[in-house]
């Protein structure tokens, strides 16, 4: 597929149109119609209403992949081994990671958005982790943000716009950190970019000059999801993995960084 046809499918998207949509349930359109006349000869006295699913049968017994499914799955398991004393969250899925980690724990959210809804383990605190938070200094032993960071100061999610916006949460969520405590991070990476307004992408070698020399954290490990969706679990990080971005265009990082004493 050619820029030129992918550009196309792009712009019908954001405006609600699928064509890869419409023509797969086309393609199943005659099946469901020859099964809902089979089923209606022997439906008894059920009612039928048409509510057309075309699809599933083809799909495999669940979406085991994707960038989320596997960061949030990798993050929160390692966060039930450490077992903390407290766990603060920044702005990560609360229908993925965040619901992980609540199944065994309690953990608190601080977010830009709002949160509606009362969930089992889940503290929520509305904030804007762009502006510094003193009365949260060195308030926690273990400290997440996952691929979050990439959208601070685009505006996306009703935040200012400030191109520095990715620094100034990273110097909030340093201060919140104890010494000695956890940091698990993740974000895109590949060549550097700012995608506008939806998120950045950043090379390894910005994160690590960012995250290891600025804010001085220890590397405990490292792990990637590749552009094929691929986990990587604690590689290496060798001068050519970082050179190339560990081959990622649009890949996620995924850093356990300890702060030092």
């Amino acid at each position: 597929m050619n820029k030129l046809v992918k550009g196309v499918l792009l712009i019908l998207s954001y405006l609600g149109i699928r064509p890869e949509v419409f023509f797969q349930n086309l393609r199943h359109a005659p099946a469901y119609v020859s099964e809902f006349f089979k089923f209606s000869k022997n439906r008894g006295e059920w009612k039928i209403k048409l509510y057309p699913i075309l699809t599933d049968k083809t799909d495999q017994s669940g979406k085991a992949r994707g960038v989320y499914f596997f960061q949030d799955l990798f993050v929160a398991h390692e966060i039930f081994r450490a077992n903390p004393h407290r766990h603060v969250d920044i702005g990560s899925r609360i229908d993925g990671f965040v619901a992980h980690v609540a199944s065994f724990r309690e953990i608190e959210i601080l977010d830009i958005r709002p949160l509606e809804n009362s969930i089992f383990n889940v503290q929520f605190v509305q904030a804007d982790l762009m502006k510094p938070q003193p009365q949260l200094k060195a308030s926690t032993d273990s400290l997440s943000c996952l691929h979050t960071i990439e959208h601070f100061g685009l505006g996306r999610y009703g935040d200012p716009i400030d191109p520095d916006g990715h620094i100034k949460g990273l110097d909030s969520m340093y201060e919140l950190l104890e010494p000695g405590g956890t940091f698990y991070f993740s974000t895109q990476i590949g060549p550097s970019c700012v995608h506008f307004n939806a998120h950045r992408v950043f090379s390894i070698r910005y994160l690590i000059d960012l995250l290891l020399n600025r804010f001085q954290y220890e590397l405990q490990s490292f792990s990637y999801i590749d552009d094929r969706d691929q986990l990587h679990e604690n590689v290496e990080l060798t001068e050519e993995l970082i050179q190339s971005n560990a081959g990622c265009k649009l890949g996620c990082g995924i850093f356990i960084l300890k702060k030092r004493v």
